[in-house]
């Protein structure tokens, strides 16, 4: 098989977990599960010492440790210090570009890298303390990361595929400069949030609850399937609460004050006990899954108010009363010490020196005790069980998380049976493709390979701008340079072409991205003859100014389809969403395909391909839809080329099919041989 668009390799959840995450119930949030490495009853606890003042304490051995569950003693089977400073070791390389997924697993699974993310709540931090934190954060990028430290930033509208840990500052820093709070702003900023804009504000603070607490589940679960060790999110935060004060709970969310009486009354108390005690609970319930989910993958949240040292939760010009204030800053308060008290986190809040709390998580980082022992419990009951750490050290602070949820008979027989069958290599590979470029990448690209002239290979390029994800802002038109060469050989140099004319088809954003500020070209596409071989090939990304936003280089395995052989071209895609546009598509001369893979159902595809047999031989085609196990689900039928052509053409109407992913697998056969291609796709709802 011969993929050449962009691949990402697929991320691999560690094959002992007891629970894998894609086995995870749907239903609701599954109860914290420790990771066992040695069996089923095998607990692991990460454990911090420290002094007084804070400094970590490594000289302790596995005899100054005691371990109880639910108040029996463990015998301590495993045991180890981590020590990590993030600077390379004297005469290593220098620490790895992070560009693709790969890189990020690799360097991830190191023991001698630490890893943070930065979590911008911009839900809930208001515009001014977004201003101020800048500095702090800044500082922390600068100052505290080392060399080999991986680091990356997410806010709560983005989704965690394009969350990628890396080493460039300047990309960091850059994100975090336009950081901006929007905190009760209730103005809407991406397409989904058009949907509730017109909803009461109270119901809008709730969904902002979700999607903020859902995005930072996924997080922490994302980071748990790249590494075992320890993990920190710094959460950036003013806090969650279940209720608004009257002078802010506006009937309509972006219209702020039209229709509500109380939004300029002074000193209202509109919260009372009650409504405060339930709000709580509530906020607890939403908390829960998070935490969990943290436990579960060694992820520790710090928690980071930018407020510092805060006096009230509202302004005096919102008038809210005295006692409302102070309920609705202790809540939020107390939601971020739960957070980081459940994870063996910190807590940053009511403090002005927020730098210092940012030291103590790359202290916390550095060096921490792994323990493991095998539980006496044995029994499925699916029960919380508590975890007390204690050493006979005198003056020796000891942190370490509370406990754990034991497995369900369920989980317990999910976590015993036989592993399913390996998916085949190609198709891992293939579903791979499938994901966009993470946070920092400006474009997606396509490249294809089919006959030349002359026995050479023609090799397609085509690219279209990503949109970009929240806090990265683009301004302007972008541009894309190829350079494609062989030794001294230039095959191109120069500028990827022009929008398609107007007959042709366009790539469109997905259901669920984001559109870019200012109009964007369509797919622009090169194309030029080189003979068969390695192929190194530049792609600069550049801005309207013509600066510099990214480059790579990759080698290219150009292919040899003038061999005695069955072979196929690259099978190039095309999308439509209406029958205008399918009619232009097939009417066009030279359509250009989309590199995007990532369709909505209500979309119509065409997939386009030639296949190549020796002399007068005619191959079979063949073409049918594959699940993500590679199995077989439907054939397709393709329409054969009319003479003198030689493109064979099939088209897959996408109504028909669940949101997931597939792939469409081409396979050509006859007595020279035989030739397959895949083409994976996700589905969106």
């Amino acid at each position: 098989m011969r993929i050449l668009s962009s691949l990402a390799p697929v991320a691999v959840v560690g094959a002992l977990a007891v629970l894998p995450l894609a086995q995870a119930p749907q239903k609701a949030p599954p109860p914290q599960v420790p990771t066992f490495r040695a069996g089923v009853n095998f607990v692991r606890v990460d454990v911090i010492a420290s002094d007084r003042h804070d400094q970590a304490i490594t000289d302790l051995t596995e005899a100054d440790f005691e371990v109880t569950e639910d108040g029996k003693a463990q015998k301590i089977e495993t045991f180890k210090l981590v020590r990590v400073d993030g600077q390379p070791k004297p005469g290593d390389a220098a620490p790895r570009e992070i560009r693709t997924e790969y890189d990020e697993e690799s360097e991830a699974a190191r023991d001698d890298v630490r890893l943070f993310v930065i979590f911008l709540d911009d839900y809930h931090v208001r515009r001014g303390s977004a201003m101020a934190v800048r500095r702090t954060l800044t500082a922390f990028v600068e100052k505290q990361l080392a060399p080999n430290d991986l680091c990356g930033i997410m806010y709560p509208e983005m989704p965690v595929s394009t969350v990628l840990l890396g080493r460039n500052q300047q990309a960091l820093l850059s994100t975090l400069q336009h950081f901006e709070g929007r905190k009760y702003d209730y103005q809407p900023r991406y397409p989904f949030e058009e949907q509730f804009a017109m909803y009461p504000a109270a119901t809008v603070e709730q969904i902002r609850n979700q999607v903020s607490l859902s995005a930072l589940e996924s997080l922490v679960t994302h980071l748990g399937s790249l590494r075992e060790g320890r993990k920190a999110v710094i959460l950036v935060s003013e806090g969650y609460t279940g209720v608004l004060p009257a002078q802010l709970n506006d009937p309509i969310s972006s219209m702020p004050g039209v229709g509500n009486p109380a939004r300029n009354a002074q000193g209202l108390e509109s919260v009372d006990d009650r409504t405060a005690f339930f709000a709580n609970l509530d906020v607890q319930q939403m908390l829960r899954p998070v935490y969990d989910a943290a436990n579960r993958n060694n992820t520790a949240i710090y928690a980071v108010d930018p407020r510092g040292l805060a006096t009230g939760e509202f302004g005096l010009a919102e008038g809210v009363g005295q006692q409302t204030d102070r309920q609705l800053l202790q809540s939020t308060m107390e939601s971020l010490r739960m957070l980081a008290d459940e994870t063996d986190g910190r807590a940053i809040v009511n403090r002005n020196d927020l730098d210092a709390g940012l030291k103590q998580v790359v202290r916390d980082s550095s060096a921490y005790y792994l323990l493991g022992y095998n539980s006496a419990n044995t029994t499925a009951d699916g029960k919380f069980h508590e975890i007390k750490v204690r050493t006979r050290r005198p003056g020796v602070q000891i942190r370490a998380r509370r406990g754990y949820w034991a497995l369900t008979k369920e989980e317990m027989a999910r976590a015993l049976a036989p592993p399913p069958p390996p998916v085949p290599t190609a198709v891992s590979k293939a579903l791979g493709s499938i994901a966009e470029p993470r946070q920092g990448r400006y474009i997606r690209e396509w490249i294809g390979t089919g006959k030349g002239e002359g026995g050479r290979t023609r090799v397609t390029f085509v690219w279209d701008p990503l949109p970009p994800v929240p806090g990265l802002e683009r301004r302007g038109r972008l541009s894309v340079v190829l350079q494609a060469a062989r030794g001294s050989r230039v095959y191109y140099n120069g500028p990827v072409g022009d929008p398609p004319p107007p007959g042709d088809t366009a790539a469109r954003p997905v259901a669920g991205e984001t559109e870019q500020p200012a109009p964007a070209p369509a797919p622009a596409l090169v194309a030029f003859d080189a003979e068969p071989g390695s192929l190194q090939v530049r792609i600069t990304v550049k801005g309207e100014q013509g600066e510099t936003l990214d480059s790579e280089a990759r080698d290219l395995s150009v292919p040899d389809l003038t061999q005695v052989r069955i072979a196929l071209s690259t099978p190039a895609v095309f999308r439509t969403a209406t029958a205008r546009e399918y009619q232009a598509l097939l009417a066009s001369p030279s359509p250009v395909p989309t590199p995007a893979r990532e369709f909505r159902r209500t979309e119509r595809l065409v997939v386009r391909f030639e296949a190549y047999a020796p002399g007068s031989e005619v191959p079979s085609v063949s073409a049918r839809v594959l699940n993500r196990m590679g199995k077989g689900m439907a054939d397709l039928p393709v329409k054969a080329p009319q003479p003198p052509g030689t493109v064979y053409q099939l088209d897959l109407p996408l109504a028909g099919f669940a949101a997931g992913e597939y792939l469409i697998e081409v396979k050509a056969t006859g007595p020279s041989g035989e030739a397959t291609e895949l083409v994976p796709i996700k589905i969106t709802s």
